[in-house]
């Protein structure tokens, strides 16, 4: 009996487009479902005759490791620049 294919993988990011509907929101809704979270804030445009709309959504996860990324770049800078300045900072 051959393997039965491995379930996909869900992606960490995903930008869900259409048209501004119902089917659009059972979209977002699904997803939310599936474990994803709103990212950002919505996207609207017209293309002439009907509004077009974008929805950003990410897993927890890929949020999490982002900011752990993100923390640990910082303290890797931190440790180079140890001691060249003396805590004043200027934009």
């Amino acid at each position: 009996m051959p393997d039965a294919p491995a379930p996909e993988e869900k992606l960490s990011y995903r930008l869900i487009t259409g048209p501004d509907d119902r089917s659009f929101c059972e979209r977002i809704s699904a997803a939310l479902d599936e474990g994803y979270v709103l990212h950002g804030s919505p996207a609207a445009t017209f293309n002439g005759s009907s509004v077009i709309v974008a929805q950003a959504v990410v897993l927890p996860a890929a949020i999490a490791s982002a900011d752990a990324a993100v923390a640990t770049a910082v303290d890797e800078l931190d440790g180079e620049f140890e001691g060249e300045f003396d805590g004043e900072g200027h934009a």
